[in-house]
């Protein structure tokens, strides 16, 4: 495996990464207050897109990993960003929760409820078979379709849910139009985060344990990437997802402590 380049700002997964569910994996505690004694800096991505940042941080305080708002990169944050970007002050339908509606409002962006620019579509608990008509009925008619995350599937206490990338499968099969995917394994998501640290996309690191997320998404915005062995990739099935994702991470760490030895020797 090769050796770990020099980097200049570190983009960490959350779930998986640096805890399960309301559970800290052990030495993120350690790894956190070790980059921030050592001034290395950092952000937490996250494809997340029902949280403001604020919970994020809430949740993570929580469990004893120390972070504030500031430090969290979330997939709504960078889906409000992008429709910022392309048109200031748009008309856009949301399908989402606070995450998302707190993103889309602090960009300048108008929701409406009718004739919108862009619909843009996270995970929506409320969903409903007329939220569904009414989405493909503004994208059939023009409006620009946007997803924060594809991810199919979420833990729950109540074991895998739905997530918002069923939801836009069922908006993309009925409407016939491809959405603009934010966050992983697509690069919008880590140009945003490494835009946040100023940095360009090969002077950062991401760090997280979905080789399909995580490192693809790293891998194809340019950034180096390293593997942990502490969620959904571990030592026994580790090469399935490696020849799933068709791209190898450029280091792998078995566990936070070997994390926090190669990054701060």
């Amino acid at each position: 495996m090769n050796t770990l380049k020099t980097t200049r700002g570190l983009l960490i997964d959350l779930d998986g990464t640096l805890y399960h569910g309301k559970h800290m994996i052990p030495g993120a505690d350690i790894l956190i207050r070790t980059l921030q004694s050592r001034e290395i800096p950092y952000l937490f991505v996250t494809n997340n897109s029902s949280k403001t940042p604020e919970m994020v941080a809430a949740h993570l305080n929580e469990m004893g990993v120390p972070a504030d708002k500031e430090k969290v990169c979330t997939s709504s944050l960078a889906a409000a960003r992008y429709i910022a970007e392309e048109s200031p002050g748009a008309r856009v339908a949301m399908l989402g929760e606070d995450g998302l509606r707190q993103a889309l409002i602090e960009e300048g962006l108008k929701l409406v409820d009718d004739a919108p620019e862009f619909v843009v579509q996270g995970i929506d608990r409320s969903f409903t078979y007329d939220t569904l008509a009414q989405a493909v009925r503004w994208i059939r008619e023009g409006a620009r379709s946007v997803l924060t995350n594809p991810d199919l599937l979420l833990p729950s206490d109540h074991g895998l849910v739905p997530g918002a990338g069923s939801l836009g499968a069922a908006i993309e099969a009925a409407s016939g139009v491809k959405p603009v995917i934010i966050g992983k394994p697509s690069s919008h998501l880590m140009k945003y985060a490494t835009d946040r640290l100023q940095l360009s996309p090969t002077e950062a690191t991401v760090i997280g344990d979905n080789m399909r997320t995580d490192i693809a998404a790293g891998a194809a915005a340019g950034c180096q990437t390293i593997l942990v062995l502490t969620g959904l990739t571990t030592e026994s099935n580790l090469q399935m997802h490696v020849d799933a994702a068709g791209i190898s991470p450029d280091i792998i760490c078995r566990d936070l402590t070997e994390l926090t030895q190669l990054l701060c020797p």
